[in-house]
Parts: structure tokens; sequence; C-alpha cells
């Protein structure tokens, strides 16, 4: 049997853009997808801090440094640039996983830039 557990979270950064005219998508800064474990294509989910909104989507690469976090689509009627998201991935693993797996959590600041 496998189950669903967090993988990786990135906690708390501010949306930087919003684009609706796009085919979706969350467009993340690489540098924050590194810290996370979080690879292009991987479905996350996304918690608005701000209005509770809940949305699953999938990643693409942002520019590196620029601390870019833009939901695209439809996915942006759930936003507005200044909110405050967590965004989640999960990963299937049998309960002995999950027992010892480590989530990466990432802790941004208030501009979205990794703290070392």
């Amino acid at each position: 049997m496998l189950i669903e557990v967090m993988k990786s979270k990135i906690h708390r950064v501010r949306v930087t853009q919003a684009e609706l005219n796009y085919v979706g998508s969350i467009t993340i800064d690489e540098d924050l997808m590194d810290a996370a474990n979080i690879v292009a294509n991987e479905r996350v989910q996304i918690v608005n801090n701000n209005n509770g909104a809940r949305l699953e989507t999938y990643v693409i690469p942002g520019e590196r440094g620029s601390g870019t976090i833009c939901l695209n689509g439809a996915a942006a009627r759930l936003v507005q640039v200044g909110d405050i998201v967590i965004i989640i991935s999960y990963a299937s693993m049998t309960p002995d996983e999950a027992r010892v797996h480590k989530p990466a959590l990432i802790f941004p600041d208030d501009n979205n830039n990794l703290i070392r």
C-alpha cells in the first residue's frame, strides 16, 4: 500500500504576478524550486493564506533569483498580487518509507528570497 505524504513545502511566499491569459500553472523562482526539491511539471497544491482558496496545478521554472511566484491561467482568479501562499508537493510512499521521510521545508523572507 502507498500513502501520500508531504514531500516539500515553500512556506509563506508572496504572489508577485497573476496572469489570467496563460495556459495554466504556477511559475516559481528556480532557486526556490531547487531548495524545496520541486521539479518542473510537478503537481503542487497552492494554499492562499489571504482568502483560504486551495488549488492544484503544475510548476514551471521562473528566473533564478527573481523571487517570482506567478499564478497563471484560471488559478490567477484565486489570488491577487501580494497574497501570501503556501506551496506543497506530495509523494507516494509506503508507510515504512513515510516514517523516516524528511520533507524539504523552505521559509523564504518577505521578498521570496531564500534565508541562508
